[in-house]
């Protein structure tokens, strides 16, 4: 018999049973929310604990709400309850990268939002308006990750409104942070919607291969098959775009690493999930239609924001610790380079994880990385000072370590692009690399035809899979590549390095200039190319969908005159 129930028979006030199961769940939500994201598996007992109370804390409040309404329960602690199960759907989200306990998160902050829980009393009292503007900002990056973009604009809209009547009712407060917040998911918004839902950042079965029918390495090259299980995404620049503890570059990174969940992407976006909160069929079905039981689970990832060298460090050992035999694992860092200042002995260069006069404790040197070589490790470090890092595959301690690195400088470009106001270009052309390509050649989301950016998408994509197969059947493929080329999401990520590294090759401005080029290590061998799915041909075949060759230099038996039928053909 449930706790409650026996309450009940022993003629408890219902008031005094509920108080009781909310200080018990306060009691357990407060150890589960300081316990940090990256030491996932250990801590899955206890949220299925945490999660229990809450859930028999939601259903007692349900079963008696009018009882509980007359004994002075307030909307706002209905919706307190309902923000706290959000939140630990959120977080078991963070350290699994589960999609599902995302869309629970969403169905109970949609709940809280559509039912107004914090509007009574609002601008009474200065503590339901910070309730009520912590919500908004939790639902915010909810949304952002679900790419829920009609709702995000509500919650934005609402959000300005409530932190400027908020300022003007309770004068004596400081609303600063929430004017910061404000104007930081304007930045993050505008960064990210150039080509907002073009196709999604996820790996999704309608634009890409399924898993199952990837090219297989020859086992003469290939040993063994490994997986991408965990990943480590990390950026720090200065003034960069972000919202919360989320920065452009690893929100780009952390989608491109996740399945898209099946048709969800071209369902009408403003489509609801659930009307009836925590309750009903209609949630339950919805998580059964997005669930495709054929595909494997998302590779678990640690979001640090500008983190310590020993926290990094530690995040990094436990992961290593927890990695399964047939994983690898993926560190991505983008940050601003440190040069030399304070390097060890061999080393050039680093990254600088803290502000500008913190040299050492805060920077990342190669040498950093070398106890964790004993595990099969992909490094994508994004950052002028990236082939610094090079000596980590001449000092490793048992596996090769394969390595995307950026270049060491930025091409002219001939839109207003820069890190502070678009991210990373070489992280976007491993994430959206189409944007990626018009984005170099001056062209936003609202300059280009729909109809000629799909063509180009279509082009590009059947382009990246011949060049995958041509990687897959060739004998001089390194075993380092040959590894985790069966991965859809390494495979895809190398693939489009290949792109952006060709790209960068025949781009004008920067013909034949090495510092304008990424690099991979181990190297890539020069696979056999149809003529029409050689690299360059691909490349001067997108650019002529744009009437943009001018901007490249392409060799004298490749020419736009060679193409143009393909292209009609499209």
């Amino acid at each position: 018999m449930s706790q409650p129930q026996q309450h009940l028979n022993s003629n408890i006030p219902v008031s005094e049973i509920f108080w009781t199961l909310v200080d018990k769940a306060d009691k357990k939500f407060s150890k589960i929310r300081d316990l940090p994201y990256y030491q996932r598996s250990r801590h899955d007992t206890y949220f299925s604990k945490v999660f229990k109370v809450y859930t028999q804390l939601w259903k007692f409040q349900q079963e008696n709400r009018q009882k509980l309404i007359e004994a002075g329960l307030k909307r706002w602690e209905i919706g307190e309850i309902a923000s706290r199960i959000g939140q630990l759907y959120f977080g078991q989200y963070m350290r699994t990268s589960d999609f599902n306990y995302l869309s629970e998160s969403f169905i109970f902050y949609e709940a809280i939002f559509t039912r107004d829980y914090f509007k009574d009393g609002l601008f009474q009292d200065v503590n339901i308006a910070n309730k009520q503007l912590r919500f908004l900002a939790r639902f915010l990056t909810v949304c952002l990750l679900l790419n829920r973009r009609e709702m995000l604009q509500q919650l934005v809209n609402q959000l300005k409104v409530l932190v400027d009547e908020c300022k003007r009712v309770f004068q004596d407060s400081d609303f600063k942070e929430w004017k910061v917040v404000v104007l930081e998911i304007g930045r993050f918004l505008k960064a990210d919607t150039a080509f907002m839902n073009v196709r999604p950042l996820r790996y999704s079965l309608v634009l890409d291969s399924h898993p199952d029918n990837l090219p297989h390495v020859p086992v003469a090259i290939a040993k063994r098959n490994l997986k991408l299980r965990d990943a480590v995404l990390s950026s720090f620049h200065h003034n960069e775009v972000k919202f919360s503890e989320l920065t452009i570059d690893t929100f780009r990174m952390l989608q491109c690493l996740e399945w898209e969940p099946s048709g969800s992407f071209y369902q009408s976006s403003g489509s609801k999930l659930s009307q009836n909160g925590a309750t009903g069929t209609g949630r339950i079905s919805y998580l059964q239609d997005i669930a495709d039981p054929t595909l494997p689970a998302n590779p678990r990832k640690a979001i640090l924001y500008r983190p310590s060298l020993t926290h990094f460090i530690a995040v990094l050992a436990t992961i290593c610790e927890e990695l399964p035999l047939d994983g690898i694992l993926l560190v991505y860092l983008s940050a601003s380079g440190a040069g030399s200042s304070g390097a060890g002995h061999n080393e050039s260069g680093c990254l600088n994880f803290g502000s500008r006069g913190d040299k050492g404790s805060n920077c990342i040197y190669p040498s950093d990385f070398l106890p964790f070589t004993r595990r099969p490790l992909l490094l994508v470090i994004d950052n002028d000072n990236s082939n610094a890092f090079k000596v980590i595959a001449e000092a490793s301690k048992g596996e090769s370590v394969a390595m995307l690195l950026s270049p060491s400088r930025l091409p002219p470009i001939a839109s207003d692009f820069s890190h502070t106001s678009n991210g990373s270009l070489f992280t976007m052309f491993l994430t959206a690399p189409l944007q990626a390509f018009c984005l170099l050649l001056g062209f936003s989301g609202t300059d280009i035809d729909l109809d000629l950016y799909n063509k180009a998408e279509m082009l590009l994509s059947s382009s990246l899979n011949n060049w995958g197969l041509a990687l897959a059947s060739s004998d001089t493929l390194d075993p380092v590549w040959g590894q985790v080329l069966g991965d859809p999401f390494i495979r895809r990520l190398l693939l489009r390095f290949i792109f952006c590294q060709t790209v960068l090759t025949l781009y004008a401005p920067v013909y034949n200039k090495n510092e304008f080029l990424p690099t991979c290590v181990p190297s890539l061998p020069k696979p056999v190319l149809s003529p029409s799915y050689s690299y360059q041909s691909v490349i001067l075949h997108l650019a002529s969908i744009f009437s943009a060759t001018k901007y490249f230099i392409f060799s004298e038996d490749v020419s736009p005159e060679t193409v143009s039928t393909n292209v009609d053909q499209l």
